[in-house]
């Protein structure tokens, strides 16, 4: 009988409420991708208000010496929410699987509203008590983020039939490119209301400055806060309630409610005549190493080696656009803010959402290797193009083949590696880890991203912190990045296990030990 309801739901057809799924596990999502991308604006308008001296109250000849935020306290602002996002994989992909996909969902979008309200909220008006509070609630905002991950990717695999299973999670994670684009549009409308407002002179940053950095973190809340409702509306999904809790009859009523799928075609026999094996071994035990331990290293590999490269790039791009924003006296808070956001705008529109998109069209298609092999290859391609030449043709000239070239190392990433490592995870495991091995390797993907960001932050910048690039260490950085890619690209060849068009129950037996059917 169990096995009659999991056939069921993978020969089920679309329907409204797997799109209402879309959109209610794609808004956390949407939320983390706002929260981790609104950083980089608003690390400009920190470093003014805190570490510049040129305020509407200062005279013009104090313009003359512009202080940004240091290249340690970037770091740990950027990293502290990778941080916690690894430990929300971690801790929320565990409970998912012990306590149930529903009951934790909720608790990890409440963690996300909070943080981001209390990241505005950060304690005090000086400089170190404003940064320690942000850091702390940054990190709590990264434990709500990361518990989305495991939970979204799961809930949406569990739901979905197996015809098109890795589109409807594609387009889940998708949401994060409208949620970078988000971040930018609310920045840039923040900072330009609050410019115009303020009447400010070139190179001044006023004090009103302080609220608007505050207002653009608090309304990463609204997106979370609104599907907070709808998310606590959802049923168990069927095949955490047959498999895990055992209650078939309960998870056929669930499927009946939802997806409109009547008990009658539930009770009808089905391709599996005989039950799925649940052999009793735990986590990490042997026995699961030895049959799942190289699908868990190489979902973690390859999410270790996208996320070095993807983070790097995406969040600081500030710092490779150097050439077209510049942080001098005339250029005030506001306007360095608006032209960062700006870039993120035409970057997320002109490749960073396509790549998403193009997935959702291929993925079932041309299947999940291939896509994450030749997007390494890409990428790596592109960032070779970009970094070899890069000291004598682009360290004080980028031009429109520079701007051409990036764009498409983010168009490769997400029609690419970066999509396939949160799809792959979410159709590798048995139902009784299905969650928690996401959350493993989503967690040693956030480490290579912290060391990604903070390596790419101190390579690119030249010795006395000035904002600009050092060119032989933006090169060197670049081709590492590029040498990451083709190691990604070979480790996804020989390890990474195609599971196109295959049920999740099917993918959870070893083929060695257990005869299947198709």
């Amino acid at each position: 009988m169990a096995l009659k309801v999991l056939f069921a739901l993978d020969a089920a057809k679309i329907q409204c409420y797997h799109f209402k799924a879309i959109i209610i596990a794609g808004m956390g999502l949407f939320t983390d991708a706002y929260d981790l991308f609104c950083i980089p604006p608003i690390v400009k308008l920190i470093g003014r208000i805190y570490y510049d001296h040129t305020s509407a109250n200062r005279s013009l000849s104090q313009l003359k010496q512009h202080e940004t935020t240091p290249t340690a306290v970037v770091s740990t602002l950027v990293s502290i929410a990778l941080l916690g996002t690894a430990v929300g994989q971690l801790t929320f992909g565990r409970l998912g699987d012990r306590r149930g996909r529903r009951s934790v969902y909720g608790l990890s979008l409440g963690m996300m509203v909070l943080g981001s309200i209390a990241s505005g909220f950060s304690i005090c008006k000086t400089r170190n008590c404003v940064l320690v509070s942000l850091g702390f609630f940054r990190f709590l905002l990264g434990v709500g983020i990361g518990g989305d991950y495991p939970l979204s990717a799961t809930i949406m695999a569990e739901f979905a039939n197996k015809k098109t299973r890795g589109a409807f999670i594609a387009a889940v994670f998708s949401m994060q490119g409208f949620g970078i684009l988000a971040s930018s549009v609310v920045t840039m409308v923040v900072c330009k209301i609050f410019e115009v407002s303020s009447n400010v002179g070139k190179g001044e940053t006023p004090e009103e400055a302080d609220i608007a950095w505050r207002l653009i973190l608090m309304m990463g809340a609204i997106p979370a806060a609104v599907t907070y409702y709808w998310r606590m509306m959802m049923p168990e999904t069927a095949r955490y309630t047959a498999l895990v809790e055992q209650n078939v009859v309960q998870a056929a009523k669930d499927m009946e409610k939802v997806l409109d799928i009547p008990m009658s075609q539930i009770a009808e026999d089905s391709p599996y005549d005989q039950p799925a094996p649940h052999p009793p071994y735990p986590l990490l035990s042997r026995r699961f190493l030895r049959r799942h331990g190289l699908d868990l290293f190489s979902c973690s590999a390859s999410w270790f080696l996208v996320d070095i490269v993807f983070y790097s790039s995406n969040l600081l791009q500030s710092q490779i656009y150097h050439r077209f924003v510049k942080d001098n006296d005339h250029v005030n808070g506001y306007q360095l803010a608006f032209k960062i956001a700006r870039f993120q705008a035409i970057l997320a529109i002109c490749s960073t959402i396509p790549g998403y998109w193009v997935t959702v069209y291929f993925i079932d298609r041309i299947g999940r290797v291939k896509i994450q092999m030749l997007g390494f290859l890409a990428m790596a391609m592109v960032y070779f193009a970009i970094g070899i030449p890069y000291k004598d043709h682009w360290s004080d000239h980028i031009d429109e083949g520079f701007m051409a070239l990036y764009a498409l190392s983010f168009f490769f990433a997400n029609f690419g590696p970066n999509t396939t490592t949160f799809i792959v995870p979410a159709e590798s495991f048995p139902a009784r880890f299905r969650s928690t091995c996401h959350g493993i390797a989503g967690a040693v993907g956030k480490i290579g991203a912290i060391i990604g960001t903070v390596g790419f932050l101190w390579a690119s910048m030249n010795e006395k912190e000035s904002g600009k690039p050092n060119p032989v260490r933006m090169t060197v950085a670049l081709v590492i990045l590029g040498v990451v890619c083709l190691v990604g690209s070979v480790l996804t060849f020989f390890f990474t296990r195609e599971t196109m068009g295959r049920s999740l129950e099917d993918n959870e037996i070893n083929e060695d030990e257990f005869l299947y059917h198709t």
